[in-house]
């Protein structure tokens, strides 16, 4: 008899049910077709993430929401070498983008509510772990943009990018990495308590902070080359949509190769706001 329910998909591997999270109830396997593309938007940020060419599951997550004036973004990228890493990433994004919201909305500054929010997803992350060796993990970038300028905190080698609409580009985060690009930084049973480095910026001029996942940043790892490309986007160059600009962006790795999974988020940042001598963590 068929174990299955109703319309339940049935796994690629052993037909068994398919899980809400995409893994089989009988075997585990993680589903090829579950969130092999996301699109998302939100307070007139969007999002894409795609599993890529070469990859069986989609590893990568994020979440877009708003608060109030506020427009979030979250990223997370599974690492590959963990089990269930995808689960790891969607846990992270979601519990962060969920913590994000109350504080600043309660008048939290940004930089602390960041911090809050990544040690919060570090600590859900880190509950998924069976044993040692078998403890979930991702990497995990997060913005807040609102009237007041934008906001990042990150850990791993999921990356940060400042994109003006004119001026320079920058990169705003960098990678928590060692020898032969090791991650040194993680959310996960085995990191550790998460410590976050958080930067931020007041900008004079509009554009967009871009937060991405490495299967975007290997193709395009300058913050000039990614702003090119978005003004080269058919619908989004100069002031067009973030959907379009993130969709244009992920299609670019896609068509260099698409090695790994790809995800791209894009907020927009208001322009007219003073700039001011910063600290060390500011633009």
């Amino acid at each position: 008899m068929d174990g299955r329910q109703g319309d339940a998909p049935a796994c690629a591997r052993c037909g068994g049910t398919v899980a809400p999270d995409g893994h089989c109830w009988d075997c585990g396997v993680a589903q090829p077709a579950f969130r092999s593309r996301v699109e998302a938007a939100a307070g007139g940020a969007a999002g894409v993430s795609d599993r890529g060419k070469r990859r069986e599951v989609n590893a990568d997550a994020m979440a877009v929401t708003t608060a109030g004036a506020w427009t979030i973004g979250v990223v997370c990228d599974g690492v590959s070498m963990s089990p269930r890493s995808e689960r790891a990433a969607r846990l992270a994004a979601e519990v962060a983008s969920g913590a994000l919201v109350p504080a600043l909305l309660a008048g939290t500054a940004p930089e602390i509510a960041l911090e809050e929010a990544t040690r919060r997803a570090g600590r859900a992350v880190a509950a998924l772990a069976v044993s040692r060796d078998e403890a979930p993990a991702c990497t995990f970038v997060a913005g807040v943009t609102g009237p007041g300028g934008l906001w990042c905190a990150w850990i791993g080698d999921s990356r940060a990018y400042w994109l003006p609409d004119e001026g320079l580009a920058i990169a705003l985060t960098d990678d928590d990495t060692g020898e032969l690009e090791a991650l040194t930084g993680w959310l996960g049973a085995g990191s550790g308590e998460p410590v976050p480095r958080v930067r931020s910026g007041r900008p004079a001029v509009p554009g967009r902070l871009l937060l991405c996942t490495d299967g975007l940043w290997r193709y395009l790892p300058t913050a000039e080359a990614l702003r090119d490309r978005l003004a080269a986007a058919p619908a989004s160059g100069g002031g067009g949509g973030p959907l379009e600009g993130a969709r244009s962006l992920v299609g670019y790795a896609l068509d260099a190769g698409g090695h790994d999974n790809v995800t791209a988020l894009l907020l927009p940042v208001p322009a007219g706001v003073a700039p001011r001598a910063g600290s060390a963590g500011e633009v």
